[in-house]
């Protein structure tokens, strides 16, 4: 008998894969995670996956399957000394698990505490993230686990969720519910199966008599989430920052704050917004203001440091002043125009002048022959084809049309002459 008290999550939390509903690819039969668990041989993993997908439930059904002593950790409020205190209990133990939900937020002191213990296999390590392992997992503790990625619920996974717990759940079961419409409930829990049941239980409190019926507009009064609802995992968290990159982009910082808004409201990490702000900064703005990447790399290693609330005030900084900044993607441009001439001209040699000449065998075969040194040379320069021979006179960065580009334009210029045309 479950404990009614506990949320409805919870309660119908699966206790093995068969009752799990989703990620298949590697859990159903003849999935790779099913095998490892089947085998009884657990290597430590990092489960990568949007919000309420199993991540969680998947490592208890590990630790119950394998019959191993488990931790669990949340990144979120434990630090080294917790990390420690759970690796030295593991010691006078075999096999134990050591689940660390969020390990994405642990930092690299964190993430470097539990290396010696994961490769001793003193503890087996879980690790639950939302967020690319290879950019927030250090190499070390990454070559050392097994990556598996979860997939988002579809439609039909959460319908089959709502239907299974209708008819299992205790007290749900005391009600005839009839799920007349089901879009805002699936909206605004935006594919997170507990955030969906949670949303279901409040319903279902909130509706009295024996008969309920659940309609779109009834889950939208009780949510009283009519505006701003901010799913960090489905087409809106994309939506949202598809409209930020392109506020930005458009030079209206204005927009930019406010979609900035938007995501941390919806909670959002703060490491994903000045991750793409220096994306951005790099590939919009480029050129016409080298700054704008310094400051959007300082605003990423600052928000690792504060952290929330205080790294919105980082943010927005960061954000106001690369809507602001001049623009300019001809960095962006050249460098995709010359992968397109790499993969049409396959691998070119390169001139015999400008190769490296280590050996008396290699420079004796032509090796470095004609380099001209452009120290040598009035204005640091000299006029040498450095580009292979097929390619040669091919221009790939034009500068763009801004101050600072311009001032490029005009030094290319006058150094190449009419080389290249610009």
């Amino acid at each position: 008998m479950f404990d009614l008290n506990l949320p409805l999550a919870e309660r119908m939390r699966p206790t093995s894969l068969d009752e799990l509903i989703g990620q298949e690819h590697l859990v159903g039969e003849g999935g790779i995670l099913r095998k490892t668990i089947k085998s009884g041989v657990v290597p430590s993993m990092i489960l990568w996956g949007p919000p309420g997908v199993g991540k969680t439930t998947i490592a208890n059904i590990i630790a119950n399957q394998v019959k191993s002593p488990f931790y669990t950790l949340s990144a979120v409020s434990a630090g080294v000394k917790d990390v420690r205190e759970v690796i030295e209990k593991a010691k006078r133990q075999s096999k134990a698990i050591l689940f660390i939900d969020e390990i994405h937020r642990f930092n690299k002191s964190q993430q470097d505490a539990l290396l010696g213990a994961v490769e001793k296999g003193t503890i087996t390590l879980i690790g639950a993230t939302t967020e690319n392992p290879s950019f927030e997992v250090n190499s070390a503790l990454l070559s050392r686990s097994q990556v598996y990625t979860l997939r988002s619920l579809t439609e039909e996974d959460l319908l089959r969720l709502i239907d299974m717990v209708l008819k299992k759940d205790e007290k749900l079961k005391k009600k005839n519910v009839h799920l007349k419409e089901h879009k805002a409930m699936l909206n605004i829990s935006g594919g997170d199966a507990r955030k969906l049941l949670n949303l279901l239980e409040l319903v279902f409190d909130s509706l009295a008599g024996d008969e309920i019926e659940i309609t779109d507009e009834k889950v939208m009064d009780i949510a009283q989430q009519r505006v701003a609802i901010y799913d960090k995992s489905g087409e809106q968290h994309y939506d949202i920052i598809s409209a930020f990159i392109k506020s930005l982009r458009g030079s209206d910082p204005n927009a930019a704050v406010y979609y900035m808004a938007r995501m941390i409201e919806g909670g959002e990490d703060v490491k994903f917004i000045a991750r793409r702000m220096l994306i951005m900064a790099s590939e919009d703005i480029g050129n016409a203001n080298p700054t704008a990447l310094v400051i959007a790399n300082n605003t990423f290693q600052a928000v690792n440091v504060i952290g929330y609330p205080e790294a919105e005030i980082i943010l927005s900084q960061c954000a106001t002043y690369l809507a602001c900044s001049p623009k300019s993607n001809a960095s962006y441009m050249a460098i995709k125009k010359a992968k397109a001439m790499v993969r049409e001209t396959g691998d070119l040699p390169v001139p015999m002048s400008i190769r490296n000449a280590p050996t008396k065998l290699m420079k004796d075969s032509g090796y470095g022959q004609g380099y001209k040194y452009a120290h040598d040379f009035a204005n640091n320069f000299v006029s040498m084809e450095f580009l292979p021979d097929q390619i040669k006179n091919s221009k790939l960065y034009d500068p763009g049309k801004n101050a600072r580009e311009e001032e490029m334009r005009k030094r290319l210029k006058a150094l190449w002459k009419e080389k290249y045309g610009y």
